[in-house]
């Protein structure tokens, strides 16, 4: 991923970076600025739509992954190294996911090799007949980063990771209620119903 470099001299959301001093690290203790914070929901995964007769029945159909969401911070090339669990734990604290007296940050969002949500994680059962679609999405969180510590050159980059992961169905001919354009459900009925099902429509 490219890295956007800020331009923006105003004031953003700052958290203190908790992080220690590595060997590739001349300065500790700095303060990152925050900007340009994205939160969307993503479509991660759909099944074929499949037939459920009767008084329902188990889904059987596997979902197809559609995007693989991940955790990484990219600094400016050319820059010293940074830290990129210190990054993350900041943003974390940007946007409501932790503490930001909370030096040990449990949160997964701030954990570099996070892995990527299980798509094929159980078994899902309807209750009634229908023409149901299996989807999963995450709340993914991307924003733009100045560091700056002591009197070294601030350090800018990019960091990504997401908050909520989950799964869901939709039936074809049910229209979805209060959906918004881009809404998980929507691609995932646009992408496995008929064009014209009810569900595919805003």
């Amino acid at each position: 991923m490219s890295t956007a470099a800020c331009t923006s001299d105003g004031d953003g959301p700052t958290a203190k970076a908790k992080a220690t001093a590595t060997a590739d690290t001349t300065c500790e203790d700095g303060a990152y600025s925050w900007f340009n914070v994205d939160e969307r929901d993503v479509l991660t995964g759909v099944a074929e739509k499949e037939e459920i007769g009767g008084k329902g029945g188990r889904l059987t159909h596997k979902m197809t992954p559609l995007h693989t969401p991940r955790t990484a911070v990219t600094f400016e090339k050319g820059s010293r190294a940074g830290d990129a669990k210190a990054a993350l734990r900041s943003l974390a604290v940007v946007i409501g996911e932790a503490n930001a007296d909370d030096d040990g940050v449990s949160t997964e969002f701030a954990h570099v090799h996070r892995s990527a949500p299980d798509l094929d994680n159980g078994s899902t059962t309807i209750d009634g007949a229908g023409t149901i679609v299996q989807y999963a999405w995450v709340k993914q969180v991307t924003a733009d980063f100045r560091y700056t510590c002591g009197d070294g050159k601030p350090v800018t980059g990019r960091a990504t990771s997401w908050v909520i992961d989950g799964s869901g169905f939709l039936e074809c001919s049910t229209p979805i209620e209060n959906v918004k354009e881009g809404a998980p459900a929507l691609a995932a009925a646009r992408l496995s119903c008929d064009p014209d099902a009810p569900a595919a429509k805003t």
